[in-house]
């Protein structure tokens, strides 16, 4: 790649390919700047963090956006041609918030990518939006626009923290207003990675070493003895430790599940939902390599991350494997120690990292998700062997898929006995999840 071939590169216009596929075509979006940018990978850091900053950033203030946009536009936002409905996002955002920014800077180029991208008679209406947008922004008369905390809190919480309305109203009733704003605050909130060592290879001092003679920010986790946080990198994949396996990138949260399992060595262990692996590579690690940990997920490329992860990692006591967590296997029926039970979920808890999950869920989505945990549940139940351990959990905060159906399923399946519960809500470092323990009784 040649010096002229970098300076082609139009930042704003790739914004706008990774909005595009992920607002009009529907993919996740961590998956589509991943596809938009591996073509890029010798684009410099502050390039790279400028595109990351913009499109991650548009994603998360959505609803916001598009509330500031419909003030000042004739034309709904919901009415725009996919398009210009982007260029007008990501340009309002750099209005709103990056303060490097000059204001005619992300008007000029906002036109002259509506231009580019066969709009050239839309021109004078992105102009003219946005002009009055950044008009209204310098006077202060923007901010009257927004509703008002005491007189309309619902929707307060809705426009200035890009959550739906129905989610708000939902966290409003089961947490009381304050957790709820809370909640939604955490998941605009800058936080560094954080990462589980792969102690079996290096220590979390060896380990903290190494990255910060990298120029990594690295910042030790005091409750969780083997996790770190991490910032100031430019690209995973260009850290040796993380290609050598010496780390795993997980929440907080997530590192949760294996460690409430309290799994002893010699144990069997099976992971019904397991892609891309990072729980069920915990716990294989937790076991010092002895015993099994055989991770299953429904698809052959959902299993090849799990081996990639594996391999990566350097998990010997681990094997991965296809298989339709609703289908019983006969064969796996009383051979479990412990079964772990990651069910696909709604995915809310999780917001900070996944943003567009918020504008594709739907309360009777997370219904029918409640469904089809129970019935995996339901199956994946007979797996584990008399005095063994079943493991729940889920990233979502949502009653219906956590606490409701752990108290359903030791109603059904009173062969079990739960032993430990835990709603984790969404912090300024850490996702929400769920974690439910059950234990066999002896028969």
């Amino acid at each position: 790649m040649t010096v002229t071939d970098t300076v082609k590169v139009n930042e704003r216009e790739l914004v706008l390919d990774i909005l595009l596929l992920v607002t009009r075509d529907g993919i996740h979006s961590h998956l589509a700047t991943g596809q938009v940018l591996e073509k890029y990978q010798y684009l410099e850091k502050k390039s790279r963090a400028f595109i990351s900053r913009l499109s991650q950033g548009t994603l998360e203030r959505m609803i916001e956006l598009d509330y500031v946009i419909d003030c000042y536009s004739k034309t709904p936002v919901r009415k725009m041609k996919p398009v210009i409905r982007c260029i007008l996002r990501s340009a309002v955002y750099q209005l709103l918030y990056m303060d490097s920014v000059p204001a005619s800077a992300a008007c000029n180029e906002a036109v002259r990518l509506a231009g580019k991208r066969g709009f050239s008679g839309l021109k004078g209406f992105v102009n003219g939006v946005l002009r009055a947008i950044g008009r209204a922004q310098a006077s202060g008369e923007l901010q009257k626009n927004y509703p008002k905390e005491q007189k309309e809190p619902v929707r307060y919480l809705s426009v200035c923290y890009s959550i739906p309305v129905w989610l708000v109203e939902q966290w409003v009733q089961t947490y009381g207003y304050a957790t709820a704003k809370t909640i939604c605050r955490s998941f605009l909130t800058e936080r560094p990675t954080s990462i589980r060592v792969n102690t079996e290879k290096i220590s979390a001092e060896e380990l903290k070493t190494e990255l910060e003679s990298s120029g990594v920010t690295v910042e030790p986790v005091a409750e969780y003895p083997e996790a770190l946080f991490i910032s100031g990198y430019d690209h995973l994949g260009n850290l040796p430790a993380f290609v050598r396996g010496d780390f795993y990138v997980q929440d907080l949260s997530s590192m949760q599940a294996a460690l409430a399992a309290d799994v002893q060595e010699g144990w069997n262990v099976i992971d019904v939902c397991a892609a891309p692996g990072g729980k069920a590579i915990h716990v294989a690690q937790l076991l010092r390599g002895s015993g099994h940990v055989q991770a299953r997920d429904l698809t052959e490329y959902k299993v090849d991350l799990i081996l990639d992860n594996m391999d990566r990692c350097q998990v010997e006591n681990m094997s991965a494997k296809v298989w339709d967590a609703t289908v019983k296997d006969e064969s796996a029926v009383g051979t479990a120690d412990l079964v772990i039970a990651d069910l696909p979920c709604s995915g809310l808890g999780v917001l900070h990292s996944k943003p567009d999950i918020k504008y594709n869920m739907s309360r009777e989505q997370t219904l029918e998700l409640a469904a089809l945990q129970r019935r995996i549940l339901s199956v994946v139940a007979d797996y584990v062997k008399p005095g063994g351990r079943l493991v729940y959990s889920t990233c979502t905060v949502n009653p219906a898929e956590n606490e409701d159906n752990a108290a359903w399923f030791t109603d059904k399946h009173q062969e079990f006995e739960k032993k430990s519960e835990q709603q984790i809500l969404p912090g300024d470092r850490q996702d929400g999840f769920y974690i439910a323990v059950f234990d066999r009784r002896f028969q």
